[in-house]
């Protein structure tokens, strides 16, 4: 019933019309996650910061987009897709031009971490809404998803190329004024968008509830980052904040027997097969934020390569992912999407493997990286739609604010943890020991990998519908 509800509320305007601007501001979104790893010794130098200060806003832009993604999602229902679309494109876009005159580190962490992060945590999670509702079937939900995943990690990979363009070019300054410029572009497109079920303003928003997942997210990736600093500050911020997670779970399962609109239902982590998606989806992430950041400080502290010749050598790794995530389409209807999951994962190790092997072994200089980073976009490419498909396509129509939510987040976690972990890493001996801190950081990155490979084993061989 309330399905068929759904469908005669769907607007007349054709899908394709919505499929430009929730690309692109998936791109975009991407995009500014791994740009300014280009930009560290520009940023650094400018700002009178260090790489680690760099660090810490980028990580914290990635952070701020995990832990308000769950609300993000939430507020949808609430208020409107549309408009909380609508709403995060403004809030990112001030964050980019207050970015692009930042006197000092401070305010770049305002623009960029808080601003940016705020406006994506409530931008991104629309996007992936209005798909699902939009495509019904497996074969165009795929091609949606593939175009957009593709989009997205096109802009995570060409964030480096860009952004060291435009550094190069002009100033790091203007690689966040070019952010702007597409937001307004995002905006003029996003007039053909429209909910598909219109919002319930009456809904209850659980406040406590976002506090908890929000604070308990800040805190473990925040122990992460002062690892290298206070080891017993860092268990301690760790303990803290899956404290802080277990109260959330029960806080939520408490509101639903009583009757309350809860944050999060517990029923999202009832699917066996959603689980594991989500598991590969934050692992994906990590793997390719934590490759980004440690080649990109690599290549630009102990190499000496400017922000352009960094961009350049990763562009083997957005031709990669490009090629690979605009098949997904094709993929989808000859194998199942666990085939695709499990290959992707296993060509992601292999393409790890190889840029440890040329460090480790003094095998060549920086562009013997390239055929690694290319195998790397191949394997992510792969696999990023068809986990992203099987997680939103795991519910119905109800459930798609909390689940969109809740695996953005996860995705976003995972790429703060990878900027976090493998960053944390490579920064604290890339002066003293550049290639020891290489291989450690991509030692972890594989076992990372490897993990979710067993993930993805683990999902159920029949195809999703």
């Amino acid at each position: 019933m309330a399905t068929d509800l759904a469908d005669s509320l769907r607007p007349a305007v054709p899908a394709r019309y919505a499929l430009a601007p929730l690309a692109l501001a998936q791109f975009i979104c991407s995009f500014a996650g791994s740009n300014m790893n280009v930009m560290i010794n520009d940023i650094s130098h400018d700002l009178h910061t260090t790489v680690e200060g760099v660090q810490v806003s980028i990580t914290l832009f990635l952070l701020i987009m995990a832990a308000l993604m769950i609300p993000g999602g939430k507020l949808t229902d609430k208020f409107g897709r549309k408009r909380c679309f609508l709403i995060g494109l403004i809030t990112y876009g001030v964050g980019a031009l207050l970015c692009a005159v930042a006197p000092g580190l401070g305010v770049l962490i305002l623009g960029n971490s808080l601003l940016e992060g705020i406006g994506t945590a409530l931008l991104i999670p629309p996007v992936y809404i209005l798909t699902t509702l939009l495509y019904t079937d497996l074969t165009s939900r795929a091609k949606a998803f593939g175009i957009i995943t593709a989009m997205g990690g096109v802009g995570a990979a060409t964030g480096p190329l860009i952004g060291g363009v435009i550094t190069t070019a002009i100033s790091w300054r203007a690689a966040f004024v070019f952010q702007a410029l597409v937001i307004v572009v995002i905006v003029w497109l996003g007039r053909h968008v429209d909910d598909p079920v219109p919002a319930d303003p009456s809904r209850p928003f659980d406040i406590m509830g976002a506090v908890l997942s929000a604070a308990g997210l800040v805190l473990i990736v925040g122990g992460v980052l002062l690892a290298d600093n206070n080891a017993w500050l860092t268990l301690l911020f760790i303990a803290v904040g899956a404290g802080l997670l277990a109260v959330f779970f029960r806080w939520v399962r408490g509101r639903e027997r009583a009757g309350k609109e809860a944050l999060l239902s517990v029923e999202l982590f009832a699917n066996r097969t959603s689980n594991l998606g989500m598991i590969t989806q934050n692992i994906q992430w990590m793997v390719l934020m934590g490759t980004s950041f440690t080649v990109a400080v690599f290549l630009q502290v102990a190499r000496g390569y400017n922000a352009i010749e960094t961009g350049v050598i990763f562009t083997a790794l957005t031709v990669g992912v490009l090629l690979s995530s605009l098949a997904a389409e094709r993929l989808a209807k000859r194998w199942p999407q666990r085939i695709l999951i499990t290959t992707g994962f296993a060509v992601t190790i292999v393409g790890i493997l190889g840029l440890l092997a040329i460090v480790a072994l003094s095998a060549g200089g920086a562009w013997s990286l390239v055929p690694g980073l290319f195998v790397i976009g191949l394997g992510l490419g792969i696999m990023l739609t068809p986990s992203v498909n099987i997680v939103q396509s795991a519910f119905g129509e109800a459930k798609q604010g909390e689940i969109s939510g809740l695996s953005r987040s996860l995705s976003n976690l995972g790429s703060a943890l990878g900027t976090a972990i493998a960053g944390t890493i490579i920064v604290s001996g890339i002066t003293k020991t550049p290639q020891r801190s290489y291989v450690l950081a991509m030692i972890v990155l594989a076992v990372a990998a490897a993990g979710g490979l067993f993930a993805a084993a683990r999902l159920p061989k029949r195809q999703q519908s």
